[in-house]
């Protein structure tokens, strides 16, 4: 398994308020519970992104993760506050199969690719098409950029990204584990999307999607700029 579940006994803790572990007592008064994936080719740095975001911490001898990793978060997403299981999955081809039956019910994914990588950036398009496949309907998607921290050593650039993204009208975010850009922000604005799927699927609202929906929702470019704003 990852570096990341191998971790728990680490000193080092993030102090984020809206993020803490799961105690019993919390759990009645949890609004949603939410399934987010991390998705993207081998070695572009999931598991680096789950341990600064969960742990505040960077390691550069993290092993690649063998099928999947999880773990879970309460986090208060506008005043109310959710359970979110965030599952790593490998990026190997040969594990695929496992890590595509984990897209069934996910409200949200972060699919991710490495600026210094274009064949990473290449099978975006791929792993959008397993998405739109396997993914339960209206499945939210930001789409990430990492590695921000090695500019010098760039392939795709962040208007590219930019570019990507616009197409498929999901939100982009260029992040570093390393340099902690941008982190709490992808898990923030994917909890955030996907606790309002959450919301239209269980009927507790009648707000209209204003992130992705893949399976072939039309959505303006100007509100997927601003949705996790």
């Amino acid at each position: 398994m990852s570096g990341v579940s191998r971790s728990g006994g680490m000193s080092k803790v993030r102090d984020v308020p809206r993020i803490s572990d799961v105690s019993s007592g919390q759990k009645s008064r949890l609004a949603a519970a939410l399934k987010v994936l991390l998705i993207g080719d081998s070695a572009v740095g999931k598991s680096s992104l789950l341990l600064r975001f969960s742990e505040n911490d960077f390691r550069h001898d993290l092993t690649s993760t063998i099928g999947v990793d999880f773990l879970i978060r309460t986090m208060d997403i506008d005043g109310e506050r959710v359970k979110v299981s965030i599952w790593d999955t490998a990026g190997q081809e040969r594990y695929r199969t496992i890590t595509e039956a984990y897209y069934r019910n996910a409200h949200g994914i972060l699919l991710i690719y490495d600026i210094t990588s274009k064949s990473s950036f290449d099978n975006v398009r791929g792993w959008i098409r397993s998405i739109e496949e396997h993914s339960t309907k209206g499945v939210r998607v930001t789409l990430v950029g990492n590695k921000a921290d090695m500019d010098a050593h760039r392939v795709i650039s962040k208007e590219q990204g930019q570019q990507l993204a616009s197409e498929f009208r999901v939100p982009f975010f260029e992040t570093s584990a390393k340099a902690d850009i941008n982190v709490d922000d992808i898990f923030v604005c994917i909890a955030r999307e996907s606790k309002r799927l959450y919301d239209e699927t269980h009927s507790l609202n009648a707000e209209k999607p204003t992130c992705v929906n893949l399976q072939g929702a039309t959505v303006p470019a100007q509100v997927i700029s601003s949705c996790c704003a």
